[in-house]
């Protein structure tokens, strides 16, 4: 079980991930906090008999999976990977969703909205995200009949998500600007121009290996086309300053930018236990040390797959057994230094 993609795409040494999200409501239902057990079910039923009436059998590339079938962890590995939500997990005995691996795309049932459709894609690749994204949007409204106000837009049962519905977000590595103390300005700007920065699971999550994720918080009064375009010109510019920022350093500091990077290689190549915070934080000096052409002990591609599998629940489903987190930390070290002293990405044996 894995989203990654084979195309990285554009900017992948700082541009993660790009992700819309499209939020609908189905006509005739409550929302979903006020829904019980068996209305819940007949909305899942609903929107499985759309799937399926998808053109050219599209539907059959989509497998459906209900949480509250799932052990606990496999429900937060889905988590880990972007596929689902915090907030659908959160109500795991009266949801599902429905998963387009080779896509990227699923269709999430009774989180906050009845429908949230999702497309992930590697590296800035707004478009291709949207287009994903529209086209599963088009298939089911012509199957349910969406909440709509000629006012207002989609009705969403948070006022914030009116109007289009649609959210659009980059995932960045910003180690440059944060080493250069200019974080907090960004955040700032971007905020004063109607975009949420966020951690690596959104909203109320930790910043965590110099990873921010950038988000429109305008969903009403704005076509689809302005919200894309307005987020892609802000992060154009925000990887511009970046590459600006990893320029200045590696010109004017670069004893000590070569020194937090040979620390940090230092210690993953050696350490016996690492959190995960911490270990997020020297994967990142190794990224950015790899993006300069200082080192050359992993590839990027390398970097972001371990930083994918060091995440508690994906570490656990690697090892293939349930840990404390004093073992999830031994774990992880042994993982990384494995990695890093060219072993591959399996873990140890006991």
């Amino acid at each position: 079980m894995s989203t990654s993609l084979t195309d990285i795409g554009p900017h992948h040494d700082i541009v993660i991930s790009t992700r819309v999200r499209i939020a609908r409501n189905v006509e005739g239902y409550s929302f979903p906090h006020k829904l019980n057990d068996d209305t819940s079910f007949a909305l899942m039923k609903d929107v499985q008999t759309a799937v399926k009436a998808f053109p050219e059998h599209q539907g059959d590339d989509y497998s459906f999976v209900r949480l509250k079938q799932l052990e606990s962890l496999e429900r937060q590995v889905y988590v880990e990977e972007h596929v689902i939500s915090p907030a659908l997990l959160a109500n795991a005995g009266r949801s599902g969703f429905f998963y387009n691996q080779t896509k990227g795309t699923s269709i999430m049932v009774n989180e906050e909205d009845h429908i949230r459709i999702q497309n992930m894609q590697q590296g800035f690749q707004l478009e291709a995200a949207w287009n994903e994204a529209d086209q599963v949007d088009n298939m089911l409204g012509k199957k349910l009949p969406y909440a709509f106000d000629d006012t207002f837009g989609y009705l969403t049962a948070c006022p914030t998500n009116l109007g289009t519905g649609t959210r659009v977000s980059i995932m960045l590595h910003l180690p440059a600007l944060t080493l250069m103390g200019h974080i907090d300005g960004f955040i700032q700007a971007a905020g004063q121009l109607g975009f949420a920065v966020r951690g690596l699971f959104g909203e109320g999550s930790e910043y965590m290996g110099n990873l921010y994720q950038v988000s429109n918080q305008i969903t009403l009064g704005l076509e689809e086309h302005e919200i894309i375009s307005r987020l892609e010109d802000v992060v154009v510019q925000v990887i511009q300053k970046e590459r600006l920022a990893r320029r200045n350093l590696f010109d004017n500091k670069k004893i000590g930018l070569e020194d937090r990077i040979f620390r940090s290689l230092g210690i993953l190549s050696y350490a016996r236990s690492l959190t995960w915070k911490e270990a997020m934080q020297y994967l990142s000096d190794l990224k950015l040390g790899t993006s300069l052409g200082l080192i050359s002990t992993c590839t990027l591609e390398e970097l972001r797959t371990l930083m994918e599998l060091i995440q508690p629940a994906k570490l656990q489903q690697h090892c293939g057994k349930l840990m404390d987190e004093t073992e999830r930390d031994r774990q992880r070290a042994e993982l990384i230094r494995c990695k890093i002293n060219g072993g591959g990405t399996q873990h140890v044996n006991e």
